[in-house]
């Protein structure tokens, strides 16, 4: 692999914050930071890691609460998600709120990502997926050499995220997944947004919801 991975659960709601380093380079990004960003830095220094941009997989508080006082702290750009999900930047300190997380600010993205984009980590680059359905602006980072994917909230180990949020849409969930997921290919690993890694022919087979009930 030309990337290194390393999963930090931070917040209540153990959300794999992760980190994306290239091998040759030693730069790196910081997908979904939600929060105890001391850990998340601690981590980026015991691999030696060059951050060089945040990017949000979308804009839920476990995933997006720590990204502006992480982005101030390390003067870092913050790209992504959808702009569909800009909604959900603005509720923030509502979300923290409601969820009895600490008070987080607001923010603008430094860029909004579509579906087709690609972002340089090093020498390697991640291609943009829009996947709506957990939330409209819902993007998922992949990489084709290395077989991996970070999902989010799209797709779990044996589940799908929840759509019961506003502007959740199941239909558009399974869609994104079976339509846009699922074809990567069966050998991609995947981390989600909660919980172990999987690979999409893992799901394809034994996922309830999604699942082509074969084998």
């Amino acid at each position: 692999m030309s990337l290194v991975i390393a999963v930090v659960p931070v917040t209540a709601f153990a959300q794999n914050c992760t980190i994306v380093m290239c091998k040759k380079t030693l730069e790196a990004v910081i997908i979904d930071p939600g929060g105890d960003i001391n850990r998340i830095i601690e981590q980026l220094d015991s691999m030696g890691a060059k951050p060089t941009k945040i990017l949000l997989t979308h804009a839920h508080i476990d995933h997006a609460g720590g990204t502006a006082a992480l982005a101030k702290q390390l003067s870092l750009p913050i790209i992504g998600p959808h702009k569909d999900d800009d909604f959900w930047i603005q509720a923030l300190p509502q979300q923290s709120a409601m969820f009895g997380f600490p008070a987080v600010e607001k923010f603008t993205p430094t860029q909004w990502l579509n579906d087709g984009d690609k972002v340089q980590v090093g020498d390697v680059e991640l291609d943009v997926i829009h996947c709506p359905g957990h939330t409209p602006g819902h993007v998922v980072f992949y990489n084709k050499e290395n077989q991996f994917a970070q999902v989010g909230d799209v797709i779990f180990n044996g589940s799908i995220g929840r759509t019961d949020f506003p502007k959740g849409n199941h239909q558009q969930l399974l869609e994104s997944i079976r339509e846009k997921l699922f074809p990567l290919g069966d050998n991609v690993e995947f981390v989600c947004g909660h919980g172990p890694n999987s690979t999409f022919g893992n799901e394809r087979l034994h996922n309830p919801f999604v699942s082509d009930h074969r084998g």
